[in-house]
C-alpha cells in the first residue's frame, strides 16, 4: 500500500497525519515549531521528524513504507525556504516523493479540495489565501510579526503587554492585564518581562492570547480594543483576497483555521460581522480537522503528477 504523509508546521507546534491509499487516517502524531525562518531550519526539521516518528509508530508501519510526502509550513511561501526544508525532508524520506508547500496552500487542500475558497489563519502568525473558480489563486498577509501578521496570537500578546506599558506610564486606565499577564508567565517584575521578550519573544507573547482573550469575555476595556483591533486586521487579509479574486458577490467557502479562533467569543464574533458584512454570500465556517490532512492528500496528488509542484509565493 502506499502511506502518504502529511506535515503542518507553524510558529508553536508541528501535526502530522499518515494517510493509507484509501484516504483513511492511520495515524497521528505531534512535534514542536516548524517554521524555519522562526525556529531555524535545524530545529524546523527535528520537529518534522518527532512528528512523523509519532505517526509512523501509531500506524504500525515503517517510514520506508511511506510513498510520498508534503509539508506545509509557515514560512515555506518564499521560494528560497521551501527549497532548503525540501532538501531536508528529501534527506529524511529518501524512498518517497517529497514536496514542500506554504500552510496556507495545505489549510485551502483541507478546507475545500481542488474547489474555489478563502482560508482565514490566525496562529503565531496570520494569513489568507485564497483560490476562485477560474483557478485564480491570491494572498494577503503572512509577512511576519515586525510587519504583520495582525490578528495572530504573537500580534495580539505584543499589544497587550504595550498596553500594560501604557498603563505603568499613566497613558491609559488601569487594566486587568497588568495582573493576569505576569500570572500566566510566572514573571515577578516587569524588567524580567522585558528581558524574557527581548531573548524570545516568540516564547512570550504568543502564549499571552489566551489570559487577553478571557480578559475581553470579562469586559476589560484594553482587551476588548486588542480583540476589537484584531477583528477588524483579520477581516482586511480576508477582504484583500476576495476583491482580488472577484469572489465579493459570490457563494463560497470561507474557512477559518488556527488556534486564535474559538478561543474568544468577542473576536469570533466580530470577526464574523466584518466577513459577512463584506462578502454576504460567503459560508463561514471553522476548518474541521488538522490542515495535515491537507498536506497528505495532496502529497499524494502530486506523487502521481510529479511535474506539478506545489505554487509558492514571494
Amino acid at each position: 500500500m502506499g502511506y502518504s504523509l502529511g506535515f503542518d508546521g507553524g510558529g508553536s507546534k508541528t501535526d502530522c497525519v499518515l494517510l493509507d491509499a484509501k484516504g483513511s487516517v492511520m495515524g497521528e502524531g505531534r512535534g514542536g515549531p516548524a517554521n524555519p525562518l522562526r525556529s531555524g531550519y535545524d530545529a524546523a526539521i527535528s520537529s518534522l521528524r518527532d512528528a512523523a516518528a509519532a505517526a509512523v509508530s501509531a500506524a504500525g508501519i515503517r517510514s520506508s513504507d511511506i510513498s510520498a510526502v508534503c509539508a506545509g509550513l509557515a514560512g515555506a511561501g518564499r521560494e528560497r525556504v521551501a527549497s532548503q526544508m525540501l532538501a531536508l525532508l528529501s534527506q529524511e524520506f529518501p524512498h518517497a516523493a517529497t514536496h514542500v508547500a506554504a500552510d496556507y496552500e495545505i489549510a485551502l487542500e483541507a478546507a475545500v479540495g481542488s474547489g474555489p475558497g478563502i482560508v482565514l489563519i490566525a496562529g503565531t502568525g496570520s494569513v489568507a489565501y485564497g483560490r476562485n473558480a477560474a483557478g485564480k489563486t491570491a494572498r494577503a498577509g503572512g509577512h511576519g510579526p515586525w510587519i504583520g501578521d495582525e490578528g495572530s496570537s504573537f500580534d495580539i500578546g505584543r499589544r497587550a503587554v504595550s498596553a500594560i506599558a501604557r498603563t505603568r506610564d499613566m497613558d491609559a486606565p488601569v487594566t486587568v492585564l497588568s495582573e493576569i499577564i505576569p500570572k500566566v508567565l510566572n514573571c515577578p517584575d516587569w524588567d524580567e518581562l522585558m528581558v524574557r521578550i527581548m531573548k524570545d519573544p516568540d516564547d512570550v507573547f504568543p502564549r499571552l492570547f489566551p489570559a487577553v482573550a478571557t480578559a475581553a469575555d470579562s469586559e476589560d476595556s484594553a482587551a476588548k480594543e486588542i480583540m476589537f483591533t484584531s477583528a477588524i486586521g483579520l477581516g482586511n487579509l480576508a477582504m484583500i483576497v476576495i476583491r482580488e479574486l472577484g469572489m465579493k458577490s459570490q457563494q463560497f467557502p470561507l474557512v477559518k483555521c488556527g488556534g486564535v479562533f474559538g478561543r474568544s467569543q468577542m473576536l469570533d464574533t466580530l470577526l464574523d460581522s466584518v466577513l459577512a458584512s463584506g462578502a454576504l454570500r460567503a459560508k463561514i465556517a471553522r476548518l474541521e480537522g488538522s490542515p495535515a490532512i491537507g498536506a497528505a492528500r495532496m502529497a499524494a496528488r502530486l506523487s502521481k503528477a510529479p511535474s506539478q509542484a506545489p505554487s509558492h509565493g514571494d
